[in-house]
């Protein structure tokens, strides 16, 4: 087992590092557009952060999570998620302190403990946003905007938005009692986490996976039927913008999210398969459970890079190719070994990707490799090149060479 990954983790390199590397960049250049900031967060947090934060009550807290004793025997949990972590950073460093709102984002790796399978790892990596100190519903329309320009930049093209209110604190108490009834005249065919559930978060019923408490849960109350007055204009006013955006969108009653931190909107962009591409929404009293003191309205969303990846490969999806080796240096005999490779730094202080000859391999050995690795040209240098300042370039596609002094081959470039 020593040469061998623990089960649902992966090694990057090669063509698949490139796409998750292309995935990554599309994300943070397009953060950037919005004046969205990137921040960066320690891998693990304190146990209770996330115990307060996500929920007792949720999957990820009483299943996923990888939780352990440090050496000051304290509980340690590596992190299932991005958001707390980043709201924790927002009230440690005083950020409320400049000017608001303050966007953040964030490419993290992120740790849950479910089974493997396509698109999902245990240690897996999320692109994540979040927006802190806004009440305004153009919150939430800013985020989906993003997402979904995102995803067409991506290229994906099976993904629509479904959207949901579960109102806030207030409307929730009636909510909770209504579906509390309802549970209560189907508890003996809930699973027994919903039994325990229905006691302590009754929504989180809702989220349940097990097909037994699905089928209950189909007839269930919803959320959207239980809002009070500003809960209601919030999501009324939401539509309103993504219509005007065109942004084309399903109410979805359904949807709860598996965070107990989420109030009023929640969303997910999903594909016709059912799997979800993208989730998030607003959770306004997420501060306030972190540090007791303060709600802070905010709002965010996060994507899991690996399932993005596992759906552009199902849609036949090609990312921008990884630039080819421009040059490659090709060494003819030991004296000429330094001044060639003199040239090949000298060219990549100049940006131009340049390859060359390490395992002391024959000219023609060489030039077989230049044309395995796809270089766009080589050139051979030895003594006589050396003397005269002069080199062949050869285009490989064309076979064509172009005599040039050794001190202009950058310009070809």
């Amino acid at each position: 087992m020593i040469t061998q990954a623990p089960r649902g983790t992966q090694d990057w390199f090669g063509e698949e590092m490139h796409k998750r590397t292309a995935v990554e960049k599309i994300c943070r250049d397009l953060a950037r557009t919005y004046n969205i900031k990137e921040i960066i967060t320690p891998m693990f947090e304190h146990t209770v952060l996330f115990q307060r934060s996500v929920g007792e009550t949720t999957d990820v807290v009483q299943k996923e999570m990888y939780t352990f004793m440090d050496k000051g025997d304290r509980s340690i949990t590596l992190k299932p998620e991005g958001t707390a972590g980043a709201i924790r950073a927002y009230i440690e460093h005083g950020m409320h302190s400049q000017p608001g709102p303050t966007k953040l984002f964030y490419v993290t790796q992120a740790f849950r403990y479910e089974k493997p399978q396509s698109g999902r790892l245990r240690q897996h990596h999320q692109f994540g946003v979040e927006f802190i100190g806004s009440k305004s519903p153009m919150v939430e329309a800013e985020l989906i905007s993003l997402v979904s320009t995102l995803i067409k930049r991506l290229g994906l093209k099976d993904a629509k938005l479904h959207i949901n209110s579960i109102g806030c604190s207030k409307c929730r108490i009636t909510y909770n009692e209504a579906l509390l009834t309802y549970l209560n005249e189907h508890k003996d065919e809930l699973c027994s986490t919903c039994q325990e559930r229905m006691l302590k978060n009754p929504l989180r019923v809702i989220d349940c996976k097990a097909e037994s408490c699905r089928k209950i849960i189909k007839d269930a109350p919803r959320t959207i039927d239980y809002l009070d007055d500003e809960c209601r204009e919030h999501f009324e006013e939401l539509k309103e913008i993504l219509t005007a955006l065109n942004i084309p969108f399903e109410i979805d009653t359904g949807i709860v999210r598996g965070l107990d931190y989420y109030t009023k909107t929640v969303f997910e962009f999903v594909n016709k398969e059912g799997f979800t591409l993208c989730g998030g929404g607003r959770y306004d009293n997420l501060a306030f459970e972190i540090d007791g003191k303060q709600d802070i309205p905010s709002a965010g969303f996060g994507m899991g890079i690996e399932r993005i990846l596992f759906f552009l490969d199902q849609e036949g999806v090609q990312l921008e190719a990884e630039p080819p080796v421009q040059l490659y240096v090709g060494v003819m005999g030991k004296d000429s070994k330094i001044e060639s490779y003199k040239l090949v730094q000298a060219l990549r202080e100049k940006g131009i990707i340049v390859e060359t000859d390490y395992m002391d391999r024959s000219v023609k050995a060489q030039m077989k490799y230049a044309n395995k690795i796809g270089a766009l040209y080589t050139v051979v240098i030895g003594e006589d090149e050396l003397k005269t300042n002069t080199a062949s370039v050869k285009n490989m596609e064309t076979g064509e060479a172009l005599s040039l002094q050794i001190d202009k081959i950058q310009e070809l470039f």
